[in-house]
């Protein structure tokens, strides 16, 4: 796991699908339409490369990085009672001026860290916690995807016997530096298909673009994105 999020339980992905309600007060919509309604709106989906990291980069820095055109998607941390950095760039206007010279944003509120998946009692209560998230966030008509490590929390997902409730999007860590969704995919080739895999495939990145410095983790992404207003 990558050190600046290491044992952080603040991953769970809510990701966007429509609306402009704001998400944290920070300018990401809230994947949800204003509306009254059950009815999904069309999902936002982005393919490519993308990075997470733990503070989001100063304006300067995103256009700097956006011109060198390497990543279109970046990772958010908008929430999160144990969210490890402060998030001082994150504004209403932050949003605003990322999303109009192209960026794509990725909302993130927590994650579920390794663990023992053969311990039953520990992995049904996981399960029982995701699923309960996961249904609040479907009742306000927002799609929900989950972070976890391949061998543990994520297989934990993936492996479900019972999928009732779980988040039909999962973003996985493997770390071994390849940039796919496909290629290293880990279980059955049915599984979150659509559009709904995002990949954590090297973390503890130190790159620099357009003289700006910063520390990512690389992420193969097929799956939606937020729509800002």
């Amino acid at each position: 796991m990558s050190s600046h999020r290491q044992s952080k339980k603040r991953r769970y992905l809510t990701w966007a699908v429509a609306g402009a309600a704001v998400v944290a007060g920070a300018g990401i919509a809230a994947q949800t339409s204003m509306a009254a309604t059950t009815t999904w709106p069309a999902q936002r989906t982005y393919t490519g490369r993308a990075f997470d990291t733990c503070a989001a980069p100063s304006l300067s820095a995103m256009k700097a990085w956006r011109t060198n055109g390497f990543y279109g998607a970046a990772a958010v941390y908008v929430g999160g009672k144990n969210r490890g950095c402060s998030q001082p760039n994150l504004t209403a206007s932050w949003v605003k001026s990322v999303s109009s010279v192209g960026w794509k944003l990725i909302p993130i509120y927590l994650d579920m860290e390794p663990y023992d998946i053969t311990n039953k009692a520990c992995n049904d209560a996981v399960l029982t916690y995701v699923r309960a998230f996961d249904k609040g966030l479907r009742a306000k008509i927002y799609r929900a995807g989950y972070y976890g490590v391949t061998s543990s929390s994520a297989k934990a997902v993936a492996t479900a016997t019972d999928k009732t409730d779980l988040p039909g999007k999962l973003w996985y860590a493997l770390w071994d530096k390849q940039n796919t969704t496909t290629a290293d995919w880990p279980w059955g080739a049915t599984q979150y298909t659509g559009h709904s895999r995002g990949y954590q495939y090297m973390v503890n990145s130190k790159e620099t673009r357009n003289g700006y410095t910063i520390t990512v983790d690389r992420d193969a992404w097929d799956a939606p994105v937020a729509i800002t207003g």
